[in-house]
């Protein structure tokens, strides 16, 4: 029995995922990487906003034309939207045999048992927040890089998110227990180690009575010999000193921090019950820049907010232009059901939605440009990621790159270089997201 896996959405679902990958290989089930040779295949689903959804459904729909050819015998979803839309699920997707909530990761093997014996419409849905978090995984990423979850769930309540209603309350594991898969993870190989969770600020609260995050990076740090430790979703209002000092201070936690505004006019933040106002998100700027310097931030923002003015999206224009983030992304306002935004009066058009989203990306366009000229004739410590055929070049990341979402750097080398070592690149060419450069040995940097 073949068992085919597809993960669809975030990294913290791609954790999931490889949870549930080691408990069926241990099991004894084959895993497949094609879905076509597959005889059951798992769909880990995101749920998170409409584009999310409509490509869990899209990708349902179409795997479920191998069924009708003749070798998948079961499809089962797992993830988001197989907890928020469980009914919905079983009322219209026949094609779908089975479900699994998100608190029921520890089902995986029984339900596939079941479907494997012919049994459909197999569900699970235990008390997702009392399920356990972490568990040994079967990496999907390169082996020089890996997600490290450290809690799950949320409590910030914005009030166009679903993920409370859908992951729970926020839950952190213990620094033991996180600790623990940072050695199995090293032992496997892992030189890049990133930190995440649905508010990894957040962490430690719930159980410590206290951010410790930083608290959790030093353990790990004097644990196992990881040399780039990498923070993700980190929000403005939690940034501590101890955590600014620590990133200072450390020279294996990389000089770099995710921290999501998403806007900056009071009013709409006020709106989408955001912790701390556009005082809250310079500050933690003006403190990361200045405790942390050369510290590359990375921010997401949102355009087209329930009542958002033209004043309100102007003021958020002329923050991202000032403050001049190194990375930056943006998505449009969807209206996700059972959220309070979905209710507010003051909807705004799809189309000015996307006029705004394209003005605000032009505008960092320009930012990030700029940024990347600077770094013309800086000699960069960059993590190998391979050598692409078609453009004949290796490529890598720096510790302002992380991966995914951030761009690459393109280099030649003189020698022959393995996936995962460490290189030092001289950058000869800035594009607007990427560098161009070329490998040189320590005396020539």
């Amino acid at each position: 029995m073949k068992i085919g896996f597809i993960s669809l959405g975030c990294s913290k679902n791609l954790v999931d995922t490889e949870v549930m990958l080691h408990r069926l290989a241990e099991a004894g089930y084959e895993i497949t990487p094609d879905e076509t040779d597959a005889d059951i295949l798992v769909i880990n689903t995101c749920g998170f906003i409409e584009s999310a959804k409509q490509e869990s459904i899209d990708t349902i729909l179409e795997m479920a034309e191998l069924k009708k050819e003749g070798h998948l015998r079961a499809i089962l979803c797992t993830g988001c939207l197989a907890e928020r839309y469980r009914e919905e699920i079983l009322a219209q997707l026949s094609e779908v045999d089975g479900l699994l909530g998100v608190g029921s990761l520890s089902e995986i093997v029984s339900t596939v048992q079941r479907l494997e014996e012919g049994e459909k419409r197999v569900c699970a849905f235990l008390d997702k927040e009392s399920s356990a978090l972490g568990g040994d995984r079967v990496l999907t990423t390169p082996s020089y890089t890996a997600y490290l979850k450290v809690g799950e769930g949320c409590d910030n309540r914005c009030t166009y998110c679903a993920i409370p209603l859908i992951r729970g309350r926020f839950r952190s594991r213990t620094i033991e227990d996180v600790v623990a898969e940072a050695k199995d993870l090293e032992a496997l190989g892992v030189k890049e180690l990133n930190l995440i969770a649905q508010d990894t600020t957040r962490y430690g609260l719930d159980i410590y009575g206290e951010y410790a995050l930083a608290r959790l990076v030093k353990a790990i740090c004097k644990e196992t010999t990881i040399p780039w430790i990498r923070l993700l979703y980190c929000y403005p209002d939690k940034i501590t000193d101890e955590l600014i000092e620590e990133l200072k201070s450390n020279p294996r936690l990389v000089k770099y921090m995710d921290i999501p505004i998403q806007h900056y006019s009071d009013t709409i933040l006020s709106a989408m019950n955001r912790h701390g106002g556009s005082q809250t998100i310079e500050d933690a700027v003006r403190r990361l820049r200045q405790g942390v310097p050369g510290i590359t931030l990375r921010t997401t923002a949102m355009v087209g907010f329930p009542g958002e003015s033209e004043e309100d999206f102007e003021a958020l224009c002329a923050f991202v232009k000032q403050a001049r983030f190194d990375r930056f992304g943006a998505f449009t306002f969807s209206a996700e059901e059972d959220t309070p935004a979905a209710l507010m009066d003051g909807q705004i058009d799809e189309q000015t939605k996307q006029d705004r989203y394209d003005t605000l990306m032009e505008l960092q366009l320009d930012v990030s440009y700029a940024l990347q000229k600077e770094k013309i004739g800086q000699v960069i410590e960059v993590l190998c990621e391979g050598f692409d055929d078609v453009a004949e070049t290796y490529y890598g990341r720096s510790q302002a790159d992380a991966p995914d979402i951030d761009g690459k750097i393109y280099f030649s080398s003189s020698e022959k270089l393995q996936a995962g070592c460490f290189v030092l690149v001289k950058i000869t060419e800035a594009l607007d997201y990427d560098l161009i450069g070329v490998a040189v040995k320590g005396k020539e940097a």
